[in-house]
């Protein structure tokens, strides 16, 4: 059986289905194994299995045809362009809820900050560094560490329980463009702001930082949706 993290199921499911097709687990024809069987090895109901794979239809990954089950799509001319466009549409809409959910976190965060939080703050962002020319996976796992951690200094339940809806989606959409994507800006400076404006108590500053931090990428997301 397959583990999971905690947290929502489905954009799990989803990531972990998409995975299976970009390593070639299965290819274009392919029939995938029943909802019954794969809600048995990921260990979730199969309402999960079926949104999941509701979601990689969307994406024009996979096919469903009544009666005869779920098949991995045939690639067809001028196709891919067309499904990395709806994948990019909906990274923005993620991307455009990460920021209004993190500049609030952080006005928030730099009115509550205590000093033993900055230094915890200060450990995991030297961790994000530490990991910044390594494995993707294992950067992004500790740069969302370092903007949870804000998430959770901004005392505000409901943000971290959207942060934790959220984090799913963020993990896999960041993995895939710190592995694929070139030219991307380094945010190491707007991080490093954001860890000062917080040991301060500026929440103007650390709203200014947050910004400076996600708008270059929202910026370069809009620009490939058009």
């Amino acid at each position: 059986m397959t583990e999971l993290r905690r947290g929502p199921v489905v954009p799990q499911v989803a990531n972990l289905l998409r995975q299976r097709l970009h390593t070639g687990h299965w290819v274009p024809g392919d029939r995938l194994p029943n909802e019954v069987a794969l809600a048995a090895e990921f260990g979730v109901g199969r309402s999960s299995v079926r949104e999941a794979v509701r979601l990689l239809v969307q994406d024009g990954l996979l096919d469903v045809r009544h009666g005869s089950g779920t098949f991995v799509a045939e690639a067809r001319p001028g196709t891919g362009d067309v499904r990395q466009l709806v994948r990019r549409a909906r990274v923005l809409e993620v991307y455009e809820v990460r920021r209004a959910l993190e500049v609030e976190a952080a006005r928030l965060a730099a009115q509550r900050v205590r000093p033993e939080d900055v230094e915890r703050l200060r450990a995991t962002l030297a961790a994000r560094q530490d990991h910044r020319d390594g494995d993707p996976a294992v950067f992004v796992d500790a740069d969302l560490a370092f903007h949870r951690a804000i998430v959770e200094l901004s005392g505000n339940a409901l943000l971290l329980s959207l942060f934790g809806a959220a984090e799913p989606v963020l993990r896999e959409i960041l993995t895939d463009l710190v592995r694929h994507e070139t030219g991307l800006p380094d945010s190491s400076p707007a991080h490093a702001a954001l860890l000062d404006a917080l040991a301060r108590g500026d929440a103007d500053a650390a709203v200014a930082a947050t910004v400076a931090n996600l708008e270059p990428v929202l910026r370069g997301i809009r620009s490939a949706v058009g």
